[in-house]
């Protein structure tokens, strides 16, 4: 399996910008040099995990939303793959996985 640096980045950029950030803002609390930020965000370099959990303390969200893009036992926890797994079944198994979870439902 092979980290995607560039997903990450991307997601910092969002996080930061959903923050009202600037790459300099982050940079200056990161004490880093903008470029450095700028890298990261493009994911051109490889950050480390010290690294990624000071940018997550600084950007106050959780180092599994940079990483995954959810939040462990948050709203949207696991959506995205459960979605691309249903878009990877066919029509057949999608009606059986609909039919289980259905079932399953009702359990609770």
């Amino acid at each position: 399996m092979n980290i995607d640096y560039k997903l990450i980045g991307g997601r910092i950029k969002a996080e930061r910008n959903r923050r009202g950030l600037t790459q300099e803002n982050l940079a200056e609390k990161l004490d880093v040099s903008v470029g450095y930020v700028s890298q990261i965000e493009r994911g051109v370099t490889k950050i480390s995990l010290d690294t990624l959990a000071e940018i997550s303390n600084v950007l106050k969200c959780d180092i599994a939303k940079l990483i995954t893009g959810t939040v462990i036992g948050g709203e949207n926890y696991m959506s995205a793959e459960l979605n691309e797994c249903y878009a990877s079944l066919d029509k057949r198994d999608r009606q059986l996985l609909s039919d289980f979870i259905k079932l399953l439902a009702r359990r609770m």
